[in-house]
């Protein structure tokens, strides 16, 4: 579903072509039906020919050996990516300027290229994992090229990124899991199952039992960082037993009450308002550079509307335009950048 949505998302709002390959009987046929790929393809490297950007997206456990074939085919001018939802180990295997891990926090409960949406990115984060060595031209265009199918790009560190993503998007999956063993324990044998529940529970198992395949991978290529967070769950339901037990009545309400909270604190942390400022970046041509300031803005969630570059003809140095929504994450932008020693002026 994510290669197909990215399939008919670059063909309508890029007019590009788009080459396609998929080891699974039918499914390029189905691509090629729903209009997400131009040109099907009978390997990886026919599919890579030529190619500006790479897109591989598959199962997380597959994505090495893709992203390796990928490379091997592409020519030293290609940016290849990929969308999986765990970034350490794919970054550490691929080794080479030219990839940049992503993940675009955008799905359904629905798989397969036969729900492929054009629109399924718009307006939603997607995550990118420059190094240090990244090429920052190429970097550039995956950026331009992301944001040009309608998700906001956000530069993040692998490690940061499973660490979060372990909390926000794992864990719910775990939990969901957990919740409808728990129902189906608790509910009378013969009786009316999902109808005697409320909203609450099926907003909150929505996830449960998510595609095996995909799932499975993205628990275990994360385990360490999900188990964290099952361990400080575990120690969370722990607390509020105890008040539970202990009849706590003001300890419960304040326990509530923090939840709601943290809950609006989050959301608000979300909204960007304001006119969008254009900083300008002077930088040494060296290899990281451009990754450095993403991930200095993308650390303390300045998030980066557009970007371009414009190096010196001899090459030695450059400028970095950059564009941020607001005022105070302009402001925010340029202490930040100050702090890396680059110098930084508002356009």
């Amino acid at each position: 579903m994510i290669g197909g949505s990215v399939g008919l998302a670059a063909r309508e709002r890029l007019g590009a072509t788009v080459r396609g390959f998929d080891p699974a009987e039918g499914v390029l046929q189905t691509a090629r039906e729903r209009g997400a790929v131009d040109v099907r393809c009978g390997s990886v490297s026919q599919a890579v020919a030529e190619a500006d950007t790479v897109v591989v997206a598959a199962p997380v456990g597959a994505l090495p050996e893709a992203v390796a074939q990928s490379l091997e085919a592409a020519s030293p001018d290609t940016v290849v990516t990929d969308v999986g939802s765990t970034k350490r180990a794919i970054v550490a295997a691929a080794d080479d300027e030219r990839f940049v891990g992503g993940h675009p926090l955008a799905g359904a409960e629905t798989a397969g290229v036969a729900h492929a949406r054009a629109d399924l990115f718009d307006g939603a984060t997607w995550y990118l994992t420059p190094t240090a060595t990244t090429s920052g031209l190429l970097y550039e265009r995956l950026h331009r090229t992301i944001a040009a199918l309608g998700a906001r790009p956000a530069a993040i560190d692998a490690t940061d990124h499973d660490r979060v993503l372990a909390a926000v998007s794992h864990l719910p999956h775990v939990l969901a899991n957990v919740l409808v063993t728990q129902a189906g324990e608790a509910l009378p044998a013969g009786g009316e199952g999902l109808t005697a529940t409320g909203p609450s529970f099926r907003d909150a198992t929505r996830v449960a039992g998510a595609n095996s395949r995909i799932w499975g991978d993205i628990y275990l290529s994360n385990a360490d960082a999900l188990a964290e967070r099952i361990d400080a769950s575990i120690a969370r339901l722990a607390e509020v037993r105890d008040l539970l037990r202990a009849g706590d009545r003001d300890g419960v309400t304040a326990w509530n009450d923090a939840a709601a909270a943290e809950r609006r604190g989050l959301l608000e942390a979300g909204v960007a308002g304001g006119p969008v400022q254009e900083l300008r970046v002077s930088v040494p041509n060296r290899p990281g550079v451009v990754a450095q300031v993403a991930l200095a803005l993308g650390r303390a969630g300045v998030n980066i509307v557009d970007m371009a570059l414009h190096p010196t003809p001899d090459m030695t140095e450059g400028l970095i335009a950059l564009w941020v929504s607001g005022d105070r994450e302009a402001d925010r932008a340029v202490e930040l950048i100050a702090e890396l020693d680059l110098p930084v002026a508002r356009a």
